[in-house]
């Protein structure tokens, strides 16, 4: 320690506090209040997705907003030692002034490592609740843990100006269990099948079709078919002729004996098989999904939602890049459960508005400046 028996790590803190020009409430050079903000600095940093400010790294100081001029007190983690479970976050927000008039709801799953006895991974359900004026709500649950994924899919229904004139559009990625839960939930029509997941399914069947063999006039003519084929699968699809999809597969199915005894190599299997195998799945997929599937075209063109892309985003950011990629972590069913609420919590801005402190929500545009009291 250096000579005057200051820390270094808490004379840097002192300056910084300084350089911001806030003032403390009480003794701020009592050591519990130092070892609270090196701990805010730390557990900040390595929430990963909320980046640390002046509020965040100085708890107990006094700060005055420019819209109210009231002042607040920052919520360090340690005041809720459960923060994360239903019970323990305050979800509470002040309602919309508006009603919304429609309203989409897009839940995936995704899965992280788990330390628990008997299981390798854990399912990690997460979603978006939007409207056209307002950003989006995000919530998630660890499937079968004690957070109920219903409840918070209605809460933020709720948050966003749900009522009982709001049409309500919802989407899955076509898993049974997930549109059950949106029913469960309050979706009255049937969700939707996403145009995300169902666009990747094609991805493997355009792929194989362009890199088939043409070394014979025969193959090359068979070839331009199977790819003119597949483009216009993909139209028919995108357009709400799922039906008429098994035209093209049988058009296909008609040029694909030309490929007949074609050689695979030590590594993989013949392009052709490949491409077969790939429109049987597809063909299984739609055949399995075409009650779920809409005019994807028309909704486009109308300017509203196709998909669940950005609940893709939603699961890499709140989940994925913190709890998975790159991170040889292994989680417990409540540990990944209570950390996941309160990512939650702090992007939809309501971490901390039971102790006097409303977090700037991540997905608010235009944030009001802070000054110092």
């Amino acid at each position: 320690m250096p000579s005057g028996g200051r820390h270094p790590r808490r004379a840097l803190l002192n300056r910084n506090q300084k350089c911001l020009g806030v003032s403390a409430a009480g003794d701020v050079a009592s050591d519990a209040l130092q070892d609270r903000r090196v701990e805010a600095e730390r557990w900040a940093r390595y929430s990963h997705f909320l980046p640390p400010n002046r509020e965040y790294l100085y708890p107990n100081v006094s700060f005055q907003t420019a819209e109210t001029g009231a002042a607040s007190t920052i919520l360090h983690p340690s005041d809720n030692a459960t923060a994360g479970h239903p019970d323990a976050v305050d979800h509470a927000q002040a309602g919309p002034e508006t009603a919304a008039a429609g309203i989409a709801v897009t839940l995936d799953s995704t899965f992280i490592r788990s330390c628990e006895d008997g299981e390798s991974h854990l399912e990690v359900r997460v979603g978006n609740v939007e409207t056209k004026s307002g950003g989006p709500q995000v919530f998630g649950a660890v499937a079968r843990s004690d957070t109920d994924i219903k409840m918070l899919i209605r809460r933020n229904l709720d948050a966003v100006g749900r009522t009982e004139g709001s049409e309500l559009t919802a989407f899955t990625d076509g898993c049974p269990g997930l549109r059950r839960i949106l029913e469960d939930a309050g979706a009255a029509e049937l969700p939707l099948l996403d145009w995300f997941h169902t666009g990747m399914v094609l991805l493997h069947p355009e792929q194989t079709a362009s890199g088939q063999s043409a070394d014979v006039p025969a193959r090359v003519a068979a070839k331009a078919v199977i790819v003119a084929e597949v483009e216009r699968l993909h139209w028919r699809i995108w357009n709400g002729k799922a039906k008429n999809a098994r035209i093209s597969i049988d058009r296909i199915r008609a040029v694909m004996h030309h490929f007949q005894g074609e050689p695979g190599s030590r590594k993989s299997i013949a392009p052709s098989r490949k491409l077969w195998t790939a429109l049987q799945a597809l063909d299984g997929y739609l055949t399995g999904q075409s009650d779920w599937l809409v005019n994807y075209a028309e909704r486009h063109r109308a300017g509203l939602r196709v998909g669940t892309a950005i609940t893709e985003g939603t699961a890499n950011f709140l989940v994925n890049r913190r709890m998975n990629k790159s991170q040889q972590m292994r989680w417990s069913r409540r540990g990944a459960d209570l950390l996941l609420q309160v990512r939650c919590a702090i992007y939809n801005g309501t971490f901390g508005s039971a102790h006097g402190q409303k977090f700037q929500p991540a997905n608010d545009s235009s944030p009001p400046m802070a000054i110092a009291a």
